[in-house]
């Protein structure tokens, strides 16, 4: 009996999005080049693992730009793993790269936030690289075409955005633009959210100032466009992460879109995350759905949140143990330039999900 096509065309996207590989963020292991690689040949390109050739075409084209786009890639994984410490999925996988699990692998929500946290890094590492002079290719943004308010004045460095942006979705987009690589949804979801890592980079720009004055006055403030920090834009997309759609690959028209799965007939949002496929609840270990678990992570015995011991265990309970912390104390300020402090030590209780 022959199968129906229609039954066949399902069963093939549903295979692909089982099966799609995240070239996306392949280039994340870029935090694992040695720093012995000087990275100011072409032939270097080649060794730097987690690139495809369209990205290694831009590495010998912008040999000066790598050791920036090796920060970013190790930036990203910092605040990724700081940006869900207190979650389930803390982000643990992330470290894995380029041989990433199904987590990351399939359309999640958390691959959502990885690559727009990844696309977003990329192009903050670059724009803050140009302002502190790292970059010869570039250097501060543009002075704003605005007056700058009463008792202001326009000067220092602009952290340069636009050829963050510009540099940086050059190579984070690339493997998405490669033919035969995944599925068509995977590529327009990929694409999407790093779209809205850029977008909520762009929201992040703000006026910074500082005084100038006698005697410390604030007579007069020079002021610049300059970015928040990372963590700032990191915890803006976790917001999106937790508020994210899910989405089906769906016609509208002469051709195929992503628009939300439930009755809701919209289109997506630019400023959304967008997922394709429901993610475990991670509390416990099983790799063939991407889960870690949660057995032996710490946990916050007197929180609300999503630390708690309860959350984070998943009802199945903790176990307490004792730990020895060491810090600075008893610190005293000696005129004029330096502090001594002790040592002490004190024992604090933690405790771990069983």
């Amino acid at each position: 009996m022959k199968a129906r096509p229609q039954v066949c065309e399902a069963l093939l996207f549903a295979l692909a999005l089982h099966t799609g590989v995240c070239y996306g963020i392949k280039w994340l292991a870029l935090s694992k080049t040695p720093a012995a690689l000087a990275l100011n040949q072409t032939q270097h390109c080649k060794q730097l693992e987690g690139l495809v050739s369209a990205q290694v075409q831009l590495c010998r084209s912008n040999l000066e730009l790598m050791r920036t786009i090796v920060h970013a890639a190790r930036e990203a994984m910092k605040a990724c793993r700081r940006a869900f410490a207190d979650m389930r999925w803390n982000c643990s996988s992330i470290e894995l790269a380029p041989n990433y699990l199904l987590d990351l692998e399939r359309g999640t929500r958390e691959s959502a936030f990885v690559y727009a946290l990844s696309a977003a890094t990329i192009s903050h590492t670059i724009a803050r690289a140009c302002t502190s002079g790292d970059l010869p290719g570039c250097s501060c943004g543009p002075v704003p075409g605005e007056p700058p308010g009463p008792g202001n004045r326009w000067g220092g460095c602009a952290d340069n955005l636009s050829y963050g942006l510009l540099m940086g979705a050059k190579f984070s987009d690339a493997p998405m633009k490669v033919k035969k690589t995944g599925s068509q949804a995977n590529k327009l979801m990929r694409l999407h959210n790093s779209e809205v890592g850029r977008q909520a980079l762009r929201a992040s720009l703000e006026t910074k100032c500082k005084c100038h004055g006698v005697s410390g006055s604030c007579s007069i403030r020079t002021c610049w466009k300059g970015l928040q920090e990372l963590r700032d834009v990191a915890a803006d997309l976790k917001t999106r992460y937790l508020s994210a759609t899910k989405v089906v690959h769906r016609p509208m028209g002469t051709r195929k879109h992503l628009v939300p799965k439930d009755l809701d007939i919209r289109p997506v949002k630019d400023s959304e995350l967008v997922y394709l496929q429901s993610s475990p609840d991670f509390c416990m270990k099983n790799e063939k759905v991407g889960s870690h678990g949660t057995q032996d992570r710490q946990c916050n015995k007197t929180s609300n949140g999503s630390d708690s011991c309860d959350l984070m265990c998943c009802g199945r309970g903790y176990n307490p143990y004792t730990d020895r912390v060491v810090e600075r104390c008893h610190c005293k300020y000696h005129w004029c330039c330096y502090v001594t402090c002790r040592r002490c030590e004190r024992t604090v209780e933690r405790y771990v999900c069983k």
